[in-house]
């Protein structure tokens, strides 16, 4: 296998108006200045769909997804999310063979299942840091499954991982050479690597973009945009319906772009749907104007404003019920 260049691991993906009319009204001289608010009774909704109703059809794409891609694209190129420096496709060393850097990947992956950005970085680093001869597969054949789960015990689930680990460097040790699968098959062969990590790992490891790695944020945001409708259905429901219609350029890309807006945006709870730059679009936030009259008293004159005050209402799914045999898969 020829060298992967380093320049080419990383690929960054990098981005009310208020109505008013014044009315001028006679009022007794030398009143102060003072201001009231009062609210008519109207409101109006420019949105009343559900994500239910958005219903996918297989291989059929959503109308205004390429506006709705492009626009959260521009807030991402903005706007630092944690796995923009922390997610698995930073974590593995510069300065290492291609080999340990596929090795240091995979274990990443393996890591980051029910795990935040920050706190898998931190396990990966001080296993690179503290193991003989760094994170290699060496070092985790050479190490006690009970000292490998001390070093990743702040990660979720880490007394599993640990023994996933340690039975997936035997495997690679005795089947693949000490190299890891370059197949989505031979990768979910291991022990604990779901279709996630599979596609994730080809992405980054590999440069093989052979399918969308789905995990929560992207299986939330997809299903909130109307992009799916798999709320409560398995991540490969999800992964298949956006691959029926979302171009393969994309595949890659979409993972840390919906990852990132769901880290900081369009959270799993408490969205910050007044402030969504895609909000006019999603299924899953109602906007509702409320007329406000707004009246400021001057001199001896009464001005009265009339202005539009837009109101976003959330109406989505949260979290949704994960229905997966194995929660890792995430």
């Amino acid at each position: 296998m020829s060298s992967i260049r380093r320049s080419a691991r990383i690929a960054k993906t990098n981005g009310v108006d208020a109505l008013a009319e014044s009315l001028t009204i006679k009022a007794a001289p030398k009143r102060k200045q003072s201001a009231s608010i009062t609210e008519k009774k109207t409101t109006v909704k420019r949105r009343t769909k559900s994500v239910k109703q958005e219903a996918r059809v297989m291989g059929k794409a959503p109308e205004n997804w390429q506006a709705v891609y492009d626009r959260i694209r521009d807030y991402r190129s903005k706007t630092t999310a944690p796995v923009d420096t922390m997610g698995c496709e930073r974590l593995a060393e510069e300065d290492v063979s291609d080999k340990v850097f596929r090795f240091q990947t995979l274990v990443s992956l393996m890591l980051s299942s029910q795990t935040k950005d920050t706190v898998t970085s931190a396990a990966v680093k001080n296993m690179q840091t503290t193991l003989p001869g760094g994170l290699t597969l060496e070092s985790i054949l050479q190490v006690s499954e009970a000292d490998l789960d001390e070093k990743i015990k702040a990660v979720g689930f880490h007394q599993r991982k640990a023994g996933y680990i340690k039975k997936t460097a035997v495997i690679l040790r005795d089947k693949y050479d000490g190299d890891i699968p370059d197949t989505i098959e031979g990768l979910m062969d291991l022990p604990g690597v779901g279709p996630k990590m599979g596609y994730l790992c080809l992405q980054i490891a590999w440069k093989m973009n052979a399918g969308i790695g789905v995990d929560v944020h992207v299986h939330r945001i997809s299903n909130r945009l109307g992009w799916c409708n798999t709320e409560n259905a398995q991540p490969e429901d999800t992964r298949k319906q956006l691959e029926s219609w979302l171009p393969k350029e994309y595949w890659r890309p979409i993972n840390p772009l919906l990852v990132g807006f769901g880290q900081v945006m369009c959270l799993p709870r408490g969205p910050k749907c007044g402030e969504c730059p895609v909000r006019e679009y999603c299924p899953s936030a109602i906007t509702s104007v409320k007329k406000v009259k707004k009246e400021v008293v001057q001199n001896d004159s009464v001005a009265i404003k009339e202005e539009s005050v837009e109101n976003v209402t959330f109406t989505g799914e949260h979290d949704p019920t994960i229905k997966t045999e194995n929660p890792l898969d995430w």
